[in-house]
């Protein structure tokens, strides 16, 4: 299943395939790949793993996958967001974002976390869900700005959602 970029005022979300998240995991970028410094950090290297994990044993995800986040000019990858699987019974998603150390602070996060909501709501999901360290603000403020409230804490974590409809 052939999945479209999305594109923002300033980003590109580019839906990653296996072979280019093949090339993340091992960190191999080709000459055209124009990664951040900082890109692939942790976080990225786990979405792309999980999505790897994915395809292989259940083919591809279609619109719940993970997405490089793109600078809409000069294409430079700033870092990545996507969905920790399909929907739930409930028809949760649950999403998950990070952005290079050099790039934070201009609003990139909580552009490309609208963005996902749109695919969300696009695909079928009823709810969206996300969470982040308490003492992670930031990541709060990113969630809010992006429509999600704050639902609760739990685990050692602060939890938020926005519902989709249906």
């Amino acid at each position: 299943m052939k999945i479209e970029p999305v594109a923002t005022g300033r980003l590109l979300l580019h839906p990653l395939t296996v072979p280019e998240g093949e090339r993340i995991a091992a960190r191999e970028p080709l000459p055209e790949d124009r990664w951040a410094e900082g890109y692939p950090g942790v976080g990225d290297l786990a979405s792309v793993n999980a999505l790897l994990r994915r395809c292989a044993e259940d083919g591809d995800p279609g619109a719940y996958r993970t997405y490089q986040i793109r600078l809409r000019e000069g294409g430079l990858v700033v870092g990545g967001i996507g969905f920790h699987g399909p929907p739930g019974p409930d028809g949760a998603v649950i999403v998950g974002y990070g952005i290079v150390p050099g790039e934070r602070g201009k609003g990139y996060a909580s552009e490309a976390l609208a963005a996902v909501i749109g695919i969300a709501r696009e695909a079928g999901a009823a709810v969206l869900r996300g969470d982040a360290d308490p003492a992670n603000v930031l990541s709060h403020r990113v969630m809010e700005r992006a429509g999600m409230r704050r639902v609760g804490e739990g685990d050692g974590l602060v939890r938020f959602l926005v519902e989709l409809g249906r």
